[in-house]
């Protein structure tokens, strides 16, 4: 038996959560076309008959512009710390970025292997001009050319990780997928509809939280949920005319929390405003930012 931690580390919207979903054969965290859709560490478990991988999605290293931003830099790297194996996700339709550099700079005192996976290569026009520019970076215990979307190259991505890890017993049960609670899915699933739904500057502003959850007649899940946003003009656009926008995000979010859960659900959606909450410690904290 073989086990361990396999930590998917790059910089923002380069596909790590896609990989996860991919990896995994199942949606296990939000995606988005947003940058710094993911805001924590994610767990998401991988079981075999000879092995157990435990990947941890991250959230993509960056040049913080505020102190959610720099949480979120300490959340990925509190990662590193006694895993087995990193993949360092690459965005293959552009060259590396300055936040590539930084990312690869996180990793000089990296022991365990590292593997670069080249995403989105069914983009990829100028693959060949890239994949050496990445490769440049640093050192790589492996180069991997994948489409998460598609699912090019992720078996053999997976394989490799695989032969990477330790004998060791199992972390998990067997019926373990992660290590997050319900009402954190349900949150990230809400904030998943309202990253699709919303425009410009409002995603980024957004967090969610989940207040009450109860169980009703009928088998019914009555769900109270909040959406912060940092200014009466987001609310506004976050409700939309005649609640337009809050309903259609509400409407897809209980579709897919519904799916989570395996029952129906009365989703209840409320947007209240916390003045700019991305520069507040209390706050970030209190959302369940700040991880350590």
């Amino acid at each position: 038996m073989k086990s361990g931690f396999c930590v998917l580390w790059g910089r923002p919207n380069v596909g790590k959560s896609t990989l996860l979903n991919a990896l995994l054969g199942r949606k296990h965290v939000i995606v988005s076309p947003r940058p710094q859709t993911t805001r924590h560490r994610i767990t998401g478990v991988l079981h075999g008959d000879e092995f157990q991988v435990v990947f941890l999605d991250t959230p993509g290293i960056h040049e913080p512009q505020h102190k959610l931003g720099e949480a979120l830099v300490r959340n990925a790297r509190g990662a590193l710390e006694d895993v087995e194996c990193v993949v360092f996700v690459a965005d293959a339709t552009d060259e590396p970025h300055d936040d590539d550099q930084r990312a690869a700079g996180l990793l000089k005192n990296v022991r365990v292997p590292v593997l670069l996976a080249l995403n989105k290569v069914d983009a990829a026009a100028k693959l060949a001009e890239h994949r050496p520019q990445f490769e440049a970076l640093r050192t790589f215990d492996g180069t991997f050319e994948i489409s998460a979307v598609r699912g090019d190259g992720v078996e053999a991505l997976k394989q490799a990780i695989i032969s990477r890890l330790p004998k060791g017993d199992p972390y998990f049960p067997p019926d373990m997928l992660g290590d997050r609670s319900p009402e954190f899915h349900i949150s990230e699933l809400i904030r998943e509809q309202a990253l699709l739904q919303l425009r410009e500057e409002v995603p980024h502003a957004i967090a969610v939280g989940v207040e009450r959850m109860e169980p009703r007649p009928k088998g019914l899940l009555f769900i109270e949920s909040l959406i912060f946003v940092e200014r009466e003009s987001q609310k506004q656009i976050v409700i939309g005319k005649n609640g337009s926008r809050i309903k259609e995000i509400g409407q897809k979010a209980r579709a897919e929390i519904e799916s989570l859960m395996g029952r129906s659900i009365y989703l209840e959606l409320r947007v209240k405003v916390r003045e700019k909450w991305r520069e507040s410690d209390m706050w970030i904290r209190r959302m369940g930012y700040e991880e350590g």
